[in-house]
């Protein structure tokens, strides 16, 4: 089966679908949000579950051989908080925390929330076990065609993701991290192609996503100076789930033409399948 990762004796080793678009060499930030969420997740508490991730990418990962590490901050009754790192030839190559919470009752009252109208496509367009991404574009239908979505519409994505690892279920969890590094995609995927790359993401989330696919829809972008903003609502078939934001940093010397290159649409066909 495919998958982002698998075994090289007691270490991971990356596979096609975790290699980044811009650098063959490189590893990109979806595989790197799995694993650090992956190595999160060991630490979880019995009874507490993943309410926000937020992974720092300030170095690039090679393709090469990686270590990941964990520590518990602090755990209280209701509470925990936890910190990870992937470290490369001795030297801290990006890192993260997570804070997991304990469930209890909903205050009373109400509060103000928005609308949410979300785009989903019919059921059974996915395999579980993974499937090519679908993407939207304003008001057009759902399509796997990455020309047809080089545009500065709005846009969504719809993603049945293959195992993080060889021989592991995916969790949901690890959905969800993959997933808050491809708001980048959503959001600053425009007429000419993408060109930021994400510096850090952050996933919070209100409840962990329920079944095999998953939805996001770019929310806002707001660039300056090369330095963009951009968040996503992330939500499966029952509604939102959370927000995704990234902080992005432009790369236009290495813009993606998703239109004109074959190689990089493949890549990203991969990574989403």
């Amino acid at each position: 089966m495919v998958s982002f990762f698998n075994w090289d004796g007691d270490r991971l080793a990356a596979q096609q679908l975790a290699v980044s678009p811009w650098a063959p060499s490189k590893l990109s930030g979806t595989g790197i949000c799995g694993v650090l969420a992956r190595e999160l997740e060991t630490q979880c508490p019995v009874g507490f579950t993943p309410a926000r991730l937020t992974v720092d990418l300030y170095q690039p990962v090679s393709t090469s051989a990686f270590d990941l590490s964990s520590v518990v901050v602090r755990q209280g009754s209701r509470i925990a908080v936890v910190d990870a790192s992937l470290s490369q030839d001795g030297h801290q190559r990006a890192r993260a925390s997570a804070v997991f919470l304990t469930a209890a009752d909903q205050p009373p009252g109400h509060v103000w929330s928005p609308e949410q109208d979300l785009p989903v496509p019919p059921q059974g367009c996915s395999a579980p076990q993974g499937s090519p991404p679908l993407f939207k574009s304003g008001d057009s239908d759902w399509t796997s065609d990455f020309a047809a979505n080089q545009n500065a519409e709005r846009k969504a994505t719809w993603q049945s993701l293959p195992p993080l690892v060889d021989g592991e279920p995916i969790t949901a969890f690890q959905r969800a991290a993959i997933m808050g590094d491809v708001t980048s995609l959503v959001c600053h995927w425009g007429s000419e192609g993408a060109g930021y790359i994400n510096t850090d993401v952050t996933v919070a989330l209100s409840r962990l996503p329920v079944g095999h696919e998953l939805g996001l829809r770019a929310d806002s972008t707001i660039a300056a100076a090369g330095v963009s903003i951009g968040a996503a609502t992330l939500y499966d078939r029952q509604g939102p789930v959370g927000t995704c934001v990234v902080t992005a940093l432009s790369n236009a010397r290495r813009q993606i033409d998703f239109a004109a290159t074959s190689s990089a649409e493949l890549s990203f066909r991969r990574a989403g399948a």
